[in-house]
Order: structure tokens, then C-alpha cells, then sequence
């Protein structure tokens, strides 16, 4: 299993370092970055020293290069750059020393902060919405698709499979909306819910108090289509192995049906949705755009749309990689609990 653990890991390396390239494709020629870190006033000089701290003046080729070592965990940096970068990690060497450090996704063009503690700071908010969200669609997914399995051809199966069609057709968009405006809204007196907050709230002290209250609304629509989805394949999953000999030699053997069920069939026909979960909960922390900025939840999805609004693009490019890095470790982490959950499918 550690092979094969470390060969994940490579391969996710490899894809970062082509993320890195795509980003830097992407952002990294628009605009005049000088112009939009000084904003519309301010001289020749001044736009000169900007260009050099961000390394304008250099070739593509070496801006690439630059950046790269900047958001490498791997890099070479002078004791200049340290300091003035406020580097963090160890460092090894004299002048120009060999550095194990946190990545720096540089500073943000509009409020001058570090990407890092941008990004960081909208971190809590989409993991507690994330996690919100695939708790309920998991709860309510896996038994409602074992349900409709075991009752296939019933008014519960009809239902389940209906609901699900539902859930994945309607675009996450619009569903947030009818959900703002219905619960948060029209019947805001009865819910005591509202369209939009945050995680938190700041008291008079400007001290910050937990708000579950806000999550909601957000963490419901968020679901609905993992929610729809885990119905589906643990429903088709279940029908197939219900339909395995080993499952009737279970029965002939005197195991009860929940036995059977819990033990014998869920355990083997878990697969495809754990690949369900793993895969919609990454992309549900990569950011869950639409769903944050109806909702007004501070997350890395609401800062990177407020950031590509106002051409800030080092939040964007940390937000990417920051994201592109969300959905490697869940996979490598899905594959390592293929071979706990199903035995058949282990590493040797």
C-alpha cells in the first residue's frame, strides 16, 4: 500500500505543477499588474518598483521560474526574500539558502494581505459548509437508496428515483434562490432563518460567536445534488449485489435480513459511492461559487468571486491552486479506503 501511496502522491505532484502552469497561462497576462496594485494615480518611478518587485521586468520564461519557486514547498530564496516575503518553513544554506517552507501565493493586488491569510481566513467557512452539506446528503442518501432497493418496485422506490431525477436536473443556482427567497424570505417569520450570513457574528466586543443558524440554507441546497446522486448509485449499487449468489447463500445460512443487508450487501456496494462522495465533496470545497455568493457566506468561493471582480488575480490563482490541491488528496484518500472498505480491491 505505501508504493502505491507514494506513486499517488507523485502523480498529484505532477498535476499541481500543471495547474501552476495553467494559472499562470491564464492570469498572469492580463492587465498591467503595476497599474492595478498602484491603482489610477502615481508616477514612472513608482510603477518601476512595482514592476521590479513583481518581476515584470523579466521575461516570461523567468516570471514563470519566479513563481513557481514562490509557491513551491521546494525552493531556493535569498535572506532578502525571506524577510521581505516573511517566508515561514526551514531554510538551510548562507546568502541563497535552500529552503522547506509553506508556500507563498504572494500578496493580494487590492488590500496589500498575503493570499495565504486570505485564503485561510475563507477556509473555515467552505470546509463547515462542505462538510454540512455531505453530512446531509449522506445521512439521507444511503438509506434512502438502500430503501428504494430493497422496495424496488414500490411507491418508496418511485419516490426515490423520482426526487433524485429532480435533484440533479435543477442547477444549484436556481435551487439557492428559490430557497433564499422561500425560507429565508416569504416564510423568514416561521424559519427563523435568513438570505444571507455568515459563520460567524461579531459582537459588540468584536468578539466572533458562532452562527450554525446561517448554515442552513446554504449546507441544504449544497446537497441536493450529492444528496440525488448517492441515492442513485447506492439504489443501482445495492440492486446489483442483491442479486449476488453470495448474498443468497447468507440467507440460506439463517442470517436475518438486516444482516444480510447491513453487513453483506451495503459493505460491497459501497464503491461507487464513496467515489460519489469523495469526488462532490472535493469540488464542494474547491469552492461552491453560485451557492456562497447567493448566500452571502464568506468562503473561498464569495473571495474568489469578489477577487476576479476586482482583477485581483493572486487570490485567484492561490484559490485555484489551493483547490486543485483539495481534489488530489481526496482522491488518494478515496483509493486508500477502497482497500479498507472492500477487500477485493486492496493493493498488494
Amino acid at each position: 500500500m505505501l508504493p502505491f501511496i507514494f506513486r499517488k502522491i507523485v502523480y498529484g505532484l505532477l498535476v499541481l505543477v500543471g495547474v501552476v502552469v495553467l494559472v499562470f497561462v491564464l492570469f498572469q497576462g492580463f492587465g498591467d499588474p503595476a497599474r492595478l496594485v498602484m491603482g489610477q494615480t502615481g508616477d514612472a518611478a513608482t510603477q518601476a518598483n512595482i514592476r521590479k518587485e513583481l518581476y515584470l521586468d523579466q521575461p516570461k520564461w523567468k516570471q514563470f521560474l519566479y513563481y513557481l519557486n514562490d509557491v513551491s514547498p521546494v525552493a531556493f530564496h535569498s535572506k532578502e526574500e525571506i524577510q521581505k516575503k516573511e517566508l515561514k518553513g526551514l531554510f538551510i544554506g548562507g546568502d541563497t539558502k535552500f529552503a522547506f517552507k509553506l508556500p507563498y501565493l504572494r500578496k493580494s493586488y487590492q488590500t496589500k494581505k498575503s493570499v495565504s491569510a486570505i485564503l485561510l481566513e475563507a477556509l473555515p467557512g467552505t470546509l463547515l459548509l462542505a462538510i454540512a452539506a455531505m453530512t446531509i446528503a449522506v445521512l439521507i442518501g444511503i438509506p434512502l437508496g438502500m430503501l428504494a432497493a430493497v422496495k424496488q418496485n414500490t411507491w418508496m422506490d418511485t419516490g426515490a428515483v423520482f426526487s433524485s431525477i429532480i435533484g440533479i436536473s435543477a442547477p444549484s443556482f436556481f435551487m439557492g434562490i428559490i430557497i433564499a427567497y422561500l425560507f429565508g424570505f416569504v416564510w423568514t417569520d416561521w424559519t427563523g432563518l435568513h438570505i444571507t450570513g455568515s459563520w460567524f457574528d461579531i459582537d459588540e466586543k468584536g468578539v466572533k460567536r458562532l452562527t450554525l443558524q446561517n448554515l442552513v440554507l446554504p449546507a441544504v441546497t449544497l446537497g441536493i445534488r450529492p444528496l440525488s446522486i448517492i441515492t442513485q448509485l447506492t439504489r443501482s449499487a445495492m440492486l446489483d449485489v442483491l442479486d449476488q449468489d453470495y448474498i443468497r447463500t447468507a440467507y440460506a445460512k439463517g442470517l436475518s435480513k438486516s444482516q444480510v443487508i447491513w453487513k453483506h450487501a451495503l459493505r460491497n456496494a459501497l464503491n461507487p459511492v464513496i467515489t460519489a462522495i469523495t469526488g462532490w465533496f472535493a469540488e464542494l470545497l474547491a469552492g461552491a461559487f453560485f451557492i456562497e455568493y447567493i448566500f452571502g457566506w464568506k468562503g473561498i468561493g464569495k473571495v474568489t468571486v469578489d477577487a476576479l471582480e476586482k482583477l485581483d488575480f493572486p487570490v485567484v490563482m492561490g484559490s485555484v491552486l489551493i483547490s486543485a490541491t483539495f481534489f488530489i488528496l481526496i482522491n488518494i484518500l478515496a483509493d486508500i479506503l477502497y482497500g479498507i472498505i472492500d477487500p477485493r480491491v486492496r493493493v498488494k
